[in-house]
């Protein structure tokens, strides 16, 4: 072999050893391609899981504000329920006391009536406002009975209120006790 062949064949196989090194940098640069897109698809589901995880934990905080805050508007409604009564015997001892002639005593009993009336209106407690002569509606009045309407304007309408009704914030907690004409 001739100097000549010697050198092509050299020169022939540095040829092919570059071609074989560049099909094996091309070959390495699409597998870190495809790794890299599998990364970057990776990344935009941890993000996308992550967006919706917040986004449920914001409406978690959200709706447990919101139901704390519903709690404590109504956290007094047993005590309330109870004084109820309290309030009823308060109405009916200013009416029989006002009957007589003790107006010392029916200035007393009237300033702890608007003290403890003002303390619960202070706690969200207020009366239903329920008068002779407005229509009976079966969703805002208990009716406990009905009478012979004493004209014919009255019938269906309400004749008498027996008991108070109030509501703690926005919820009824005792209806309007009432008698209706018929």
């Amino acid at each position: 072999m001739s100097k000549k062949d010697k050198q092509k064949d050299i020169e022939t196989e540095q040829v092919d050893n570059v071609q074989n090194e560049t099909v094996e940098v091309e070959q390495q640069l699409a597998q870190e391609q495809t790794i890299e897109e599998k990364l970057q698809e990776e990344i935009k589901q941890e993000k996308d899981k992550f967006l919706r995880l917040f986004a449920e934990f914001e409406n978690y905080k959200r709706r447990t504000s919101k139901e704390r805050i519903e709690l404590f508007k109504t956290a007094n409604e047993e005590v309330m329920k109870a004084l109820l009564p309290v309030l009823d015997d308060f109405d009916r001892a200013y009416i029989e006391i006002s009957k007589t002639d003790e107006k010392d005593l029916l200035k007393g009993v009237e300033l702890i009536s608007n003290k403890l009336k003002a303390t619960l209106e202070q706690k969200g407690l207020s009366a239903l406002k329920v008068s002779n002569g407005d229509v009976f509606n079966a969703d805002n009045h208990e009716a406990i009975t009905q009478i012979p309407a004493p004209s014919a304007d009255l019938k269906g309408k309400i004749i008498d209120v027996i008991e108070k009704g109030y509501a703690l914030g926005d919820k009824v907690i005792r209806f309007p006790k009432v008698i209706i004409g018929q």
